[in-house]
């Protein structure tokens, strides 16, 4: 069994910062390719970002590229998102991912990659 948990979300004004931690347990750990995705009211589930299992590869979707940075703590086996210079249109549930098949050095960006999902994890940002 796999179990991811998002938290860290919450209220935030335009222009502030929020870390999400994917804290992930069970028969695996955070050294294998996960993925951070996004759900807005009325959207469709888009992605944000995605790491590789070595964590050397990072993808960003340019939305976020440059605010967004991607971390892990191979120790508490969690994976970090953090949120900076947050706007609006980056209120959403936000989802962790994990692929469960043979790692890859790639940072997946489509959904259908992974295999794994946490509950969510809702950020607002008001202006």
């Amino acid at each position: 069994q796999v179990q991811l948990v998002e938290s860290g979300g919450g209220l935030a004004q335009a222009g502030d910062s929020l870390r999400l931690s994917c804290a992930v347990s069970g028969r695996t750990s955070v050294k294998q390719n996960m993925g951070w995705f996004r759900q807005a009211p009325g959207k469709e589930r888009e992605f944000v970002a995605a790491i590789n299992w070595s964590g050397g590869i990072t993808n960003f979707a340019d939305s976020v590229k440059d605010r967004f940075t991607l971390s892990r703590d191979n120790v508490k086996n969690t994976l970090y998102l953090e949120l900076n210079s947050l706007k609006p249109e980056d209120t959403a549930v936000y989802f962790c991912a994990q692929r469960e098949r043979t790692r890859s050095g790639t940072a997946f960006t489509r959904a259908e990659d992974y295999d794994y999902w946490g509950q969510g994890t809702q950020v607002t940002v008001s202006s």
